[in-house]
């Protein structure tokens, strides 16, 4: 027991065990309300986010706790951090980006949790906004269309500093995506382009009223012109076919859907037409080889 009273006496070893007995307290509050209070919030987004800033608030509280301890030696390591501060900023120059690029999107609204980006080069969901790096499910490369590969990639947040950051879902979940129909000539021009925007007000369904909303919202917000957010119509004649580009407004996580969907709608109602509107194709014209006369005299 007196050894214990001694050991305990001793100034050093009595500091680490006030900042490891602190340290603990903090971490246990902290972990109760995640547990109590933050787990039960209802909105997936405000949720992650409470979690984040109680994390956060966790490590702020030991580095104070530390700080106050260990206060009066302080005062010595200024000249010390000052001489080391340069080589440390210089070798940690991309953490320190990167930190500065987790700062700039929590509070620049580059991006949140669940909105589809492309950063880096990787397109993908943001699952997760870490100090340092940006988690993300990726979509496409060797998968076609918008569906997951099953990929996760690990981006450092200082690339919201370094290259474009596209968002496909932020202040405008929508996308503008159109398809292109080849149509002979000869067909039922007039009929083919009322059948076609038919269909894809029916397939796309309420989501021109919403996006229009949207748009205007944003609208509200930037510098922008107002946008078609119904289905339109363009043509075009080739040297093959009449091509029609069907233009409309999706949402960014079912483009692929409706375009499939499209295309089974179009290919249904052009069959009923009875051949009034005909879908073209590439042809090729083998011409004949001209005849050749060969004239052979003697020696």
């Amino acid at each position: 027991m007196e050894q214990l009273k001694k050991i305990l006496s001793d100034p050093t070893i009595g500091k680490i065990a006030i900042i490891l007995f602190g340290i603990l307290i903090i971490w246990i509050v902290i972990k109760a309300v995640q547990r109590n209070f933050i787990s039960k919030l209802k909105d997936s987004n405000q949720r992650y986010k409470t979690k984040k800033i109680s994390s956060f608030a966790g490590y702020l509280f030991s580095i104070l706790i530390i700080t106050i301890v260990y206060s009066d030696k302080l005062g010595g390591l200024t000249i010390a951090l000052g001489v080391a501060g340069a080589g440390i900023a210089f070798a940690l120059q991309e953490i320190i980006a990167s930190f500065a690029g987790w700062l700039a999107i929590l509070f620049g609204g580059f991006y949140k949790t669940g909105d589809r980006v492309q950063l880096g080069g990787i397109k993908g969901d943001v699952m997760d906004i870490g100090i340092l790096r940006t988690t993300i499910m990726e979509v496409g490369q060797w998968v076609d269309g918008d569906l997951y590969n099953g990929r996760i990639v690990l981006i450092a947040n200082s690339f919201v500093f370094k290259e474009p950051v596209f968002n496909y879902s932020g202040d405008f979940p929508f996308l503008w995506d159109e398809i292109k129909i080849p149509i002979q000539y000869g067909s039922n021009y007039a009929k083919a382009k009322v059948l076609f925007v038919e269909i894809a007000k029916k397939t796309v369904g309420d989501l021109t009223d919403k996006s229009q909303q949207q748009w205007n919202l944003l609208q509200k917000k930037f510098m922008l012109e107002n946008a078609q957010s119904e289905p339109m119509i363009s043509i075009i004649a080739t040297d093959n076919w009449v091509e029609f580009t069907l233009r409309y407004v999706v949402n960014f996580r079912k483009r692929r859907f409706i375009k499939s969907e499209l295309f089974t709608q179009i290919l249904t109602e052009v069959e009923k037409t009875n051949g009034e509107i005909k879908f073209a194709s590439a042809t090729f014209h083998l011409v004949e080889a001209p005849e050749i006369k060969v004239k052979i005299t003697p020696d």
